[in-house]
């Protein structure tokens, strides 16, 4: 099956209701696949599901705010329960935020929604893939990760929070979790996992509620020319590490507009596995997993 034809394929896309999410729903529809938009808001989402009306595949909208875990429990739940396979996890949610916020569960709120959400919904979905297989989990990460380390002493930020920051860190654990979780991965499973940087997109409403000095930062970024990258290039990205037969069994990489080495800590094995052992401590979960 082409990358053209996606007829058959059920995609979960999460922060599929805005942004490079939201473009690439709507190309995976084109395409004849059924996507599984995850969003928080539902009037977005109502109105980019009916936007497949006239596409050969179709786009379904489950509400669900990330930020806790129970969510993220239920909302695993509900895709095994609407869907009797699932080919493509993506994880494509993220946000940044101006001052240290926590989730109900104590975690975070950057953290939470960016790396230990796409961690835990992986392990609640697992099995459904592994059943779909060949499937993939496919991450958006950031190039940002670069300027970030993993300090396990204070991994939250509470000692001093800086959003940029925060949002690199978690870009980090990204993909991180990426290339643990492909190395986990039995190769009898037919489950890849691979992340992306979709590249510098203004257009985005990521840093909506970051700290001022970064949202003019973006500002003024997005200005100069040849700086950033198109909404639809950055999507178009994410769309290849869906779909292209390219990336049927190639796993553990890191794709921008070609693949590239990521950051030392992403490729440290002790790095990673502490990385998966203490996140799996704050979602209450046996780290022996898949």
């Amino acid at each position: 099956m082409s990358s053209n034809d996606l007829s058959d394929r059920v995609i979960a896309l999460t922060g599929a209701t805005s942004g490079i999410g939201r473009r690439a729903a709507v190309t995976l529809a084109e395409r004849g696949a059924t996507v599984a938009a995850v969003g928080r808001n539902r009037e977005r989402g109502e109105a980019l599901a009916a936007e497949s009306d006239a596409a050969a595949g179709t786009i379904r909208f489950h509400r669900a705010d990330l930020a806790t875990q129970s969510a993220v429990r239920d909302l695993a739940a509900e895709l095994r329960e609407s869907y009797d396979r699932l080919d493509v996890l993506a994880h494509n949610a993220g946000l940044s935020v101006r001052s240290r916020t926590e989730t109900a569960d104590g975690i975070e709120l950057t953290l939470a929604v960016n790396h230990l959400a796409p961690y835990l919904l992986t392990r609640e979905l697992f099995d459904q893939l592994a059943g779909s297989a060949p499937a993939r989990v496919v991450v958006t990460a950031s190039d940002l990760h670069r300027r970030a380390t993993l300090d396990f002493d204070d991994l939250q930020f509470a000692d001093g929070y800086d959003p940029l920051e925060a949002y690199a860190r978690s870009k980090l654990a990204n993909v991180a979790f990426t290339l643990e979780l492909a190395d986990r991965i039995p190769e009898a499973a037919g489950v890849t996992a691979n992340c992306l940087h979709p590249g510098f997109v203004p257009s985005t409403n990521l840093f909506r509620d970051a700290a001022l000095r970064t949202r003019l930062a973006v500002r003024i970024a997005g200005l100069l020319p040849g700086v950033g990258t198109t909404r639809r290039a950055a999507a178009d990205r994410l769309v290849r590490l869906v779909a292209s037969p390219e990336y049927a069994e190639r796993t553990g990489r890191y794709v921008g507009e070609e693949e590239m080495t990521p950051a030392d800590d992403t490729v440290d094995s002790e790095t990673r596995e502490r990385l998966w052992s203490v996140s799996a401590d704050l979602v209450g979960i046996d780290p022996d997993w898949p």
